[in-house]
């Protein structure tokens, strides 16, 4: 099903709440705030967020998390587990805002489950997603916090947040202002990082508190490093697991040898440079329980709350009241 542009929730000024005139290269809104388009995308947020480090990484490695590129089915399941059975077989049409899209590993699945998205990142990864799935009928992207979105409340039918929400200012709010999106009858998807013993363990808070304060593009430069230094290592010890924990522990690297051995040594490789640059430059990093990730979806009001551990931590689903 191909969506028309007029079918879209209009773009709404995130301070006044009001529709903006589109003058092609500038939104306009009737009480005087304007937004630049670059690229054919809405830019509603300004350079200098605490999410800056995002975008480099997400253009440097702006294919590695796609199923097309890995020729695997690794985000493709992450979805569908998230999503969940019923609403997996009903996409198609569907009226979707992605939340904190990046690069695009979930624009693919969503777009070709035939779902009409609207992807947002806080950060300049929107033009890496732009480049991997091109403006259409059933796609636009715009950069937007997820903490002032620019559109009226409950315009989407869906509204899908991975491995996102650990990383803003406050996720409570997060998940607050992402819910105020969804229509009567409609469904938020979430999911966030939980407490780990191993996480506190580790050296990566050591690294963490260096890293997040460096440029990008020299964080970048030295995740490359460390990786290349220890994921031979990671590699190494795979299939002895008492190794491959005490490793672990001195090593921040992030290491997907155990969890997802179908990737090559190259992906591997690529993996562990996004993700590793990822959780060492994270500006917030927080974690939840799932007790407290569906106290927070019932006191909204969601209802047919999902909410179980797996993923990254906790993935959580409930619907919104058809009154």
């Amino acid at each position: 099903m191909i969506v028309k542009k007029s079918t879209w929730p209009s773009w709404h000024c995130p301070g006044h709440r009001k529709p903006l005139e589109d003058k092609g290269d500038v939104l306009l809104c009737p009480d005087g705030d304007q937004f630049p388009s670059r690229n054919r995308i809405p830019r509603f947020v300004t350079n200098g967020n605490y999410a800056d480090a995002f975008g480099p990484e997400a253009k440097r490695y702006r294919l590695t998390q796609l199923d097309s590129y890995s020729g695997t089915t690794i985000t493709r399941d992450r979805a569908r587990q998230c999503v969940g059975e019923e609403l997996w077989s009903q996409l198609s049409g569907k009226q979707v805002l992605e939340a904190g899209c990046g690069a695009g590993r979930f624009t693919e699945i969503l777009l070709g489950r035939g779902a009409c998205v609207t992807s947002i990142d806080i950060t300049k990864a929107v033009d890496s997603n732009q480049e991997n799935f091109l403006r259409s009928e059933s796609h636009r992207v715009a950069q937007a916090d997820i903490e002032h979105l620019p559109f009226a409340p409950q315009g989407f039918d869906i509204v899908f947040c991975l491995g996102v929400i650990q990383n803003t200012s406050s996720p409570e709010k997060s998940v607050s202002c992402l819910y105020e999106q969804v229509r009567p009858g409609g469904t938020l998807i979430i999911d966030h990082s939980t407490h780990s013993l191993s996480w506190y363990s580790k050296t990566a808070p050591l690294f963490r508190r260096l890293f997040r304060r460096l440029p990008p593009e020299e964080s970048i430069k030295w995740t490359e490093k460390i990786v290349d230094l220890l994921l031979p290592l990671h590699k190494m010890v795979r299939n002895f697991h008492s190794a491959q924990m005490l490793l672990s522990r001195v090593s921040p690297v992030v290491c997907y040898y155990r969890a997802f051995p179908e990737l090559n040594d190259q992906l591997q490789r690529e993996w562990a440079l996004l993700d590793t640059h990822q959780s060492l430059t994270a500006w917030y990093r927080h974690a939840r329980t799932r007790g407290r990730i569906r106290r927070t979806l019932e006191q909204l009001g969601l209802q047919e709350i999902w909410c179980e551990y797996g993923g990254n931590g906790v993935e959580a689903r409930g619907k919104r009241p058809l009154s």
